[in-house]
């Protein structure tokens, strides 16, 4: 019962991981990032670091995985907005 409880939090996981994705298209479509607070995503950024962290220690894909992805789209996220306000 356990494996399919991690399997579904990790899929779930990954779709939340993803979900940021749906803000850079949103920038990207409106050419600005005002409505986006870079510094939530720095504070997601970090948890998603420690989580990655905790499952390396514990060799759980179910936390690495899906952490790991949220990393990179939550720096991707950060980094577009960035460069719409120096853009702006």
């Amino acid at each position: 019962m356990t494996t399919y409880f991690a399997v579904a939090a990790a899929t779930w996981g990954v779709a939340m991981a993803l979900a940021p994705l749906l803000q850079v298209r949103a920038m990207r479509a409106h050419q600005s990032s005002k409505a986006v607070s870079v510094g939530y995503q720095q504070v997601l950024l970090v948890g998603f670091a420690l989580w990655l962290a905790y499952g390396i220690a514990l060799h759980n894909l179910a936390l690495i995985i899906p952490n790991t992805i949220a990393g990179v789209v939550s720096l991707t996220t950060i980094v577009v907005a960035l460069r719409f306000r120096r853009v702006a």
